[in-house]
């Protein structure tokens, strides 16, 4: 309850929050911090200096996105609360004598401005930076709580959740928090669903012999699924494909549906939708490094010139000999196959070289081999593998 008490509390907190030593003066020789950060329809940014004693704030302020700004990707919103604060506090930076850090929680605006594609508010917001010296750092969003607070204020959201949800799909959190204690709607949907889920099953339940021994072993607390690929695959959408779920990955959809329901092969099942599906395999990260071009190799001068090798292992004992070394001309196509044993080493290998083929056909000019080349690509020497 707000009484006397609560209220002088409040203004103590206040005033402390607002008076030396946690608010500071400014001063243009201490080292500089602005941190900045965006959420669907506000930004907040802090304005920081350390001294002696630790890290100060110096100033606090957030703004309501206009209506334009809210159609703005993710990566322009982050961007923009950095530019709308340096504006801002254009005045203090500027008199700085060394350059300042801005901290940010979205990781690909440290390359903002070493960009050569930009758009053209892009480009605008560039030029205003241009002026100011500074440096982008990434700071992940929990080790950044205030302007967390600052940009999370809770009139910015729209009144109802059914106008949030239609028009940003990807975050309702606030819709949740707004509408999901005061109303009833989503426990009336996950009723309406499972009312939905239990008529089909009734439907199909004679249809698999063993339903009633999974119920008795597996599924005590969770609702079990007969054999039905329909049905599986209509639970599966439910927990994968909608703006509430949010398109999670194999294990997490897994872990989700295992909470509540259980059918035969869920796992394998699960896991071949989720990794099929094209949306996410669309908008998935791309994690490795970029492909290298790939190159022809030089034609060959003549016969004997250019070889290319490899081996054939793990052979039914012949005379001791358990593999083969696999030697191809390039040009001839002639091929010489030289028993071995698995366990050879480069010496062995360099002397069934200089017996087999280097006495009859003098010393190539490149060797062609798989040893750098990744697993199951054996395509890299496709003339040995033929010959294999």
């Amino acid at each position: 309850m707000f009484n006397e008490e609560a209220l002088s509390q409040f203004q103590i907190l206040k005033e402390a929050l607002t008076t030396a030593p946690i608010l500071s003066h400014f001063n243009p020789s201490l080292p500089t911090i602005v941190e900045t950060d965006t959420s669907d329809y506000a930004l907040g940014a802090v304005l920081s200096q350390v001294n002696d004693s630790g890290k100060h704030p110096i100033a606090f302020d957030s703004h309501k996105l206009l209506p334009a700004e809210l159609n703005y990707e993710i990566n322009d919103k982050e961007l923009l609360g950095i530019v709308w604060a340096l504006k801002h506090w254009r005045a203090f930076l500027l008199s700085l004598s060394n350059p300042f850090e801005v901290f940010t929680d979205h990781s690909s605006l440290k390359y903002f401005m070493s960009s050569k594609v930009l758009t053209r508010h892009q480009a605008h917001w560039a030029e205003f930076l241009s002026e100011l010296h500074f440096t982008i750092i990434y700071r992940q969003g929990r080790l950044r709580t205030l302007p967390d607070a600052l940009s999370c204020w809770d009139n910015v959201y729209p009144e109802r959740g059914v106008d949030f949800i239609s028009k940003n799909t990807q975050n309702f959190h606030q819709l949740i928090k707004q509408d999901g204690i005061q109303e009833s709607r989503f426990f009336s949907i996950k009723v309406e669903i499972f009312s939905d889920l239990v008529d089909k099953i009734q439907k199909e339940v004679w249809k698999d012999k063993d339903y009633k021994e999974k119920i008795k072993q597996l599924a005590r607390d969770r609702v079990v699924i007969p054999r039905n690929e329909e049905i599986q695959l209509n639970n599966l959408q439910k927990h994968h494909d909608s703006p509430l779920a949010g398109h999670p990955g194999q294990e997490k959809t897994l872990k989700l549906i295992k909470r509540e329901l259980y059918w035969a092969g869920m796992n394998q099942f699960i896991k071949d939708y989720v990794s099929s599906f094209q949306k996410c395999s669309r908008n998935k990260n791309i994690n490795h490094e970029k492909f290298g071009f790939l190159k022809p190799l030089s034609i060959p001068s003549g016969p004997w010139n250019s070889l290319s090798m490899n081996f054939i292992t793990q052979l039914p004992l012949s005379n001791n000999f358990d593999s083969i070394v696999v030697v191809v001309d390039r040009v001839s196509k002639i091929a010489i196959l030289i028993p071995a044993y698995g366990s050879i080493n480069a010496l062995d290998l360099a002397q069934i070289f200089i017996s087999h083929v280097f006495s009859k056909h003098g010393l190539p000019r490149l060797k062609i081999s798989r040893d750098l080349s990744t697993a199951f690509h054996p395509e890299k020497d496709g003339q040995t593998e033929r010959v294999n």
